[in-house]
């Protein structure tokens, strides 16, 4: 089958990515937990392709810092789990590893080999019309007041956004009236990402360009998990055989002199914008972890860029049973990540997050409490950010963003 991204493009991300390596650009890297087929719809693309426009108008209307969009999208269909098994109505069925290899549905918990061909469509699919609401116009700046925010129920968090809007427009205005217009306000970037799990889908989707280089065709960037970054397992071995920018889920677990040496597999030659590391200790862990890595990194003398992910690190059941997150945990480790960066003069480059543009009550925080988790808990795997919830983070981020170019101002050092 044909590529789903172009390798030109790989390139240009690398090129933004190594420009958020010295501050010039911030990741906004966000999507489900796990796709799954059924929501391979023109309702359900255009809700997670919207918030990510109106997170990101946030941090550049008020952090002033050129935002690159990181899908999780068009092929985050397999999930790694902790088992093999799991009980299901008193019987032990497969789990359910993504729509990539079995389906959700307990009797369905076969892998099948077949979803393999149909996640490539699926993706195929899904970027296909990403790229056909860019060009349509969807993401022109004029647009934005059409970018409704009819699930978000907290009068504060709506008022701030149309607050934003209504500054852009005015500022547009006058570019227009003194005929300084650009054509860079009617498109963004955007590009897609997915967890590298399935050795198999991932393989059949490399490809050989003249000039020798291996590129996965699959996503524009591909990231190793916390589960799988053995330095001599296969995923590491796949991995630094292909010239896509991509990114190692960097936990509790990862020991500083594992860490130089995977650094070094994975970015021998030095190219910024090829790797990134994702933090995601939990809000108790990351003081005690986050130092000692930013070190042991700097001490390759290999560049890299340092992107958060508040969410993983914060999950808990609760005593019924519900897997949560509480956003006062996932803002700490976000807002500590920042903080610690800027004391240890290194640079947080972006945030990386599982969220949706549904009015669901998966994470505790704002209107939704332990007690009402369950009323439209839709997540098939883990709990994800609502559209509320959403928000509130793009404001917190820009938050974080200008009290660290203020400390960087007050210090000497380069901000933004």
């Amino acid at each position: 089958m044909p590529p789903i991204v172009h390798e030109q493009e790989m390139s240009t991300l690398k090129g933004y990515l190594a420009r958020a390596c010295n501050g010039e650009m911030f990741v906004l890297q966000g999507g489900d937990c796990a796709e799954r087929f059924q929501d391979c719809t023109q309702e359900a693309i255009e809700k997670k392709f919207k918030i990510l426009l109106q997170m990101s108008l946030i941090i550049i209307s008020g952090a002033r810092v050129p935002v690159i969009r990181l899908a999780r999208m068009a092929g985050q269909f397999a999930k790694p789990r902790s088992s093999d098994v799991e009980t299901v109505e008193g019987k032990k069925v497969h789990s359910y590893l993504g729509d990539c290899v079995n389906s959700f549905d307990p009797s369905e918990r076969r892998p099948d080999p077949r979803r393999l061909v149909d996640a490539y469509f699926h993706s195929s699919a899904t970027v296909n019309y990403l790229r056909a609401m860019i060009a349509g116009g969807v993401s022109d700046l004029a647009s934005a007041p059409q970018w409704k925010l009819d699930n978000v129920l907290e009068p504060k968090v709506r008022e701030e956004y149309e607050r934003v809007v209504t500054r852009i427009l005015e500022a547009m205005s006058f570019l227009t009236t003194i005929q300084a217009f650009s054509e860079a306000t009617r498109s963004v970037n955007l590009f897609t990402s997915h967890e590298g799990l399935i050795l198999d889908y991932e393989s059949a989707l490399t490809i050989k360009t003249k000039e020798g280089n291996f590129y996965n065709s699959g996503a524009h960037f591909l990231w190793i998990g916390d589960r799988t970054r053995s330095l001599d397992g296969a995923h590491i071995e796949y991995f630094r055989g292909i010239k896509n920018p991509i990114g190692v889920k960097v936990g509790p677990s990862m020991q500083s002199e594992d860490l130089v040496k995977l650094i070094q597999a994975l970015n021998p030659d030095r190219e910024p914008g090829r790797l990134t590391l994702i933090t995601r200790y939990g809000a108790k862990n990351i003081e005690r972890c986050l130092p000692g890595h930013i070190e042991a990194a700097r001490s390759t003398g290999i560049p890299v860029l340092w992107i958060s992910d508040p969410c993983h690190g914060n999950t808990e059941v609760t005593t019924t049973g519900i897997k949560t997150r509480n956003i006062e945990n996932v803002m700490s480790e976000l807002s500590q990540a920042f903080s610690i960066h800027a004391r240890c003069e290194s640079r947080l480059g972006g945030v990386h997050l599982e969220l949706t543009c549904d009015d669901v009550t998966e994470c505790v925080g704002g209107a939704v409490q332990y007690d009402n988790l369950s009323t439209k808990y839709e997540s098939f795997c883990d709990p994800r950010l609502n559209y509320t919830q959403s928000l509130d983070m793009a404001f917190s981020i820009v938050k974080s963003l200008n009290e660290c170019k203020t400390h960087k101002l007050a210090t000497g050092l380069p901000a933004f």
